[in-house]
C-alpha cells in the first residue's frame, strides 16, 4: 500500500525536528550525522536493502541504501541532501514543524528534507510491494549541498550510476534540464591609509568601491543580467557582504565586497570576472591611482546534462497519470548538486515538489505535492530500471 498523507507528514516532521545545519555556512552547525542515523534506522527493517555510510568529513557521512536489481537494467541513483542552512532569524520555531492548510512549515521542510522523505518512501514502497527491479536503485542522502558540496563531490569520486535523479523542490510541473552556475567572488579595492586631514596622501578605497558598485549595477541592468534568452532566467547577481576602513579619522586602505554572480549555460565564471576587470579599467581611466582585484572563492559551472532522455521520458510517463498533465523541460536561475553530476558526464535531471521561502523564515512545502511525488518517483524508478 502506498504511504498515506499522514504517514508522509509524520516522516517529514521527524526529519525537520533533527538539526542538520551545515557547519560550512554556520560555524558550529550541528551537521548531518544525527539525521543520517535516523534515515539509516528508518530503513533498517527493509529486507534485501543494503545500507552504509561513507565518511566525508569528521561527523559528516553520506548515507546510501541500495536495492539490488536482478540484472539487465540500468542503475538509477536518487540524490538528495541532508543538510540545511542556518535559522538564527526564526530560532524558536524552525525545528518545530507546523501544518498550515496544505503546507508543512519548518526548516528544511522543502529544501531538502522533502526530497529525502520522497526517496525513503519510494524505496520502502517498492520493497513492501515486492517489486523486482532489473537495475539497481541507490538512494543517497549527501552532506553539505548548502555549503561547498563536499558530499556529492565525494560521492561522485566513488560511484558512477547510469543516471542520477537529483531531488530538489522545484514543483512537479517541471523537470529541470539546465540551470545556471555561480561564483562567490571577493572584489578588493586598495586605497592608502592617511590622516583624514591629508587628502593628498590618502586614497579612499570605500569611495572607489562605490564606483565599482555603480558599474556592476549597470551591467546587471544592461549586460549579463539579460542572459541569453534560454531556460535559466535572469543571470544571478547580488551584493552579499562588505567591509572596509579602520576608524573615523583615517582614509580606508581597503574595501572588500563579496558578491554572488551567475553564469548561463555555455558561460564560465571567467566571463563575469573579465566584465568586472573591464569596470576596473574604466575607473582607472578617470582615476589612475585606482587599484582593484578579484578573488574567486567558489566556482560552480552551469548544469548542461546530456543523455538524460530515457530518464526524462520515465518521469513524464510516471507523472502524467498522477498530475493529469505532462511536466515540461525547464531551467533554473540557481544552482544545485545536479551541476556536479552533469559535469561528471552522468545523465542527470532535477525534479521535486513545490515549496517556498527557501533559506528564510517559514520555509514551506506542499503536502499534496509530497503525496503525488512519492507515487511519481516510485513509478519512474520502475520505468527506468525495468521490472523483472
Amino acid at each position: 500500500m502506498p504511504a498515506t498523507e499522514q504517514q508522509i507528514e509524520q516522516l517529514l516532521c521527524d526529519l525537520v525536528r533533527i538539526d542538520s545545519v551545515t557547519p560550512w555556512l554556520i560555524p558550529g552547525g550541528a551537521a548531518e550525522a544525527n539525521v543520517q542515523q535516523f534515515i539509516a534506522d528508518w530503513m533498517a527493517d527493509l529486507p534485501g536493502v543494503e545500507t552504509w555510510t561513507e565518511e566525508v568529513a569528521p561527523g559528516r557521512p553520506n548515507l546510501f541504501a541500495k536495492l539490488p536489481g536482478t540484472g539487465g537494467g540500468p542503475t538509477l541513483m536518487l540524490n538528495s541532501h541532508a543538510d540545511t542552512v542556518g535559522y538564527a532569524n526564526w530560532r524558536e520555531r524552525a525545528l518545530v514543524p507546523e501544518r498550515r492548510g496544505e503546507n508543512l512549515i519548518g526548516l528544511g521542510a522543502a529544501d531538502d528534507k522533502s526530497s529525502c522523505a520522497i526517496g525513503m518512501l519510494a524505496l520502502r514502497s517498492l520493497v513492501e510491494r515486492g517489486v523486482r527491479l532489473k537495475g539497481d536503485l541507490i538512494v543517497a542522502t549527501t552532506v553539505d549541498e548548502e555549503g561547498a558540496s563536499i558530499g556529492t563531490i565525494h560521492m561522485l569520486e566513488r560511484h558512477r550510476p547510469d543516471a542520477i535523479l537529483v531531488l530538489e523542490p522545484e514543483g512537479l510541473d517541471r523537470i529541470v534540464v539546465e540551470h545556471q552556475g555561480f561564483g562567490w567572488v571577493d572584489i578588493i579595492v586598495h586605497g592608502r591609509a592617511a590622516h583624514g586631514s591629508d587628502p593628498d596622501m590618502g586614497i579612499d578605497a570605500i569611495a572607489y568601491m562605490g564606483e565599482v558598485l555603480a558599474g556592476l549595477a549597470e551591467l546587471d541592468a544592461t549586460g549579463f543580467g539579460r542572459g541569453e534568452g534560454g531556460l535559466s532566467g535572469r543571470t544571478v547577481y547580488h551584493t552579499s557582504t562588505i567591509r572596509g576602513g579602520t576608524d573615523y579619522a583615517t582614509y580606508p586602505s581597503s574595501c572588500v565586497l563579496g558578491i554572488e554572480i551567475g553564469t548561463q549555460p555555455g558561460e564560465h565564471l571567467s566571463d563575469r570576472i573579465a566584465e568586472i576587470e573591464a569596470i576596473f579599467a574604466r575607473i582607472r581611466e578617470r582615476h589612475p591611482d585606482f587599484r582593484g582585484e578579484v578573488r574567486e572563492q567558489i566556482n560552480r559551472n552551469p548544469f548542461m546534462p546530456t543523455g538524460y532522455e530515457p530518464l526524462f521520458d520515465a518521469i513524464v510517463a510516471a507523472a502524467e497519470p498522477v498530475l493529469g498533465y505532462r511536466p515540461v523541460a525547464a531551467g533554473l536561475n540557481a544552482w544545485g548538486d545536479s551541476g556536479l553530476c552533469g559535469e561528471a558526464g552522468i545523465p542527470t535531471l532535477c525534479y521535486g515538489v513545490l515549496g517556498g521561502n527557501y533559506h528564510a523564515p517559514d520555509e514551506w512545502v506542499s503536502m499534496p505535492e509530497m503525496v503525488a511525488a512519492v507515487t511519481i518517483v516510485e513509478n519512474a524508478i520502475e520505468r527506468f530500471c525495468g521490472v523483472a
